[in-house]
């Protein structure tokens, strides 16, 4: 069991986790003997000092604990990042998708029963007749940040004349759904957004109003959502704007 020690204990070491990360505070001379070996005698470990303690045991605990750090130093445990289903290029994110015949109905419950939650305009919109499922099109999806245009420029139509620029094509409806099942809200975040709004063409929800479907992450769901769509419908800086990049199959 590892445990902290003050700055005053005569014994304490650091040991490395990868090329930058220390792997724990210990006082096992065993251990302070392993750390010695692989960094050198005598090497100068104070320049993590302004770590707190409990940043160390917490590397160790997600290593799995004193058996897997152990085995981190003999080289018999390699760190990796772990790999993404997406990519960003010049701010750009990329990923693919492949469509597979899903009706709006479905949808509704394919995602409630994988834990989503489906607001109620965004289920009249999926159970519209301008919902058009595809079965076997793979899109590669382009998301423009909302970061790219300023305040007073992120508005619908402005987005889709960029996204124009750009050679990008509105996506299918379908596309919100097969996102919002793909990535999970940390992944969302981890894009640095809160919304990825489709931006494919609107369609009017049970009130009448055009909207667009986005996966949404808030801290009571992960979301599948409708939004009203108009050429000057303002969008938050957090939203990501999903457009096709490339398209094959039929």
């Amino acid at each position: 069991m590892f445990r902290s020690v003050l700055a005053k204990s005569s014994s304490v070491f650091v040991g490395f986790l990868a090329v930058t990360m220390v792997v724990t505070v210990v006082t096992s001379p065993y251990l302070q003997g392993r750390a010695n070996r692989l960094l050198g005698e005598g090497e100068d470990m104070s320049k993590y000092g302004h770590r707190p303690h409990n940043w160390f045991e917490a590397i160790v605990n997600k290593l799995g604990g004193e058996e897997k750090a152990e085995a981190f130093l003999r080289g018999e445990l390699e760190v990796v990042e772990p790999k993404r289903a997406w990519r960003e290029e010049d701010g750009v994110i990329y990923f693919t998708l492949t469509s597979d015949g899903t009706t709006g109905q479905e949808w509704i419950s394919r995602l409630e029963e994988s834990g989503f939650r489906v607001r109620d305009y965004a289920k009249s919109v999926l159970c519209s007749h301008d919902f058009r499922p595809t079965t076997g099109v793979t899109t590669v999806v382009a998301v423009l940040k909302g970061m790219f245009f300023e305040d007073c420029d992120r508005v619908t139509g402005k987005i889709r004349d960029e996204a124009t620029k750009r050679g990008l094509t509105n996506p299918g409806a379908e596309v919100a759904c097969l996102i919002r099942e793909k990535f999970s809200d940390k992944d969302i975040e981890a894009m640095g957004l809160w919304w990825i709004v489709t931006m494919h063409d609107p369609i009017k929800d049970s009130d009448g109003v055009p909207c667009l479907l986005g996966a949404y992450r808030d801290g009571d769901g992960s979301w599948l959502v409708a939004d009203y769509d108009g050429l000057d419908s303002w969008w938050y800086r957090e939203c990501g704007f999903a457009f096709v990049a490339a398209q094959v199959g039929a």
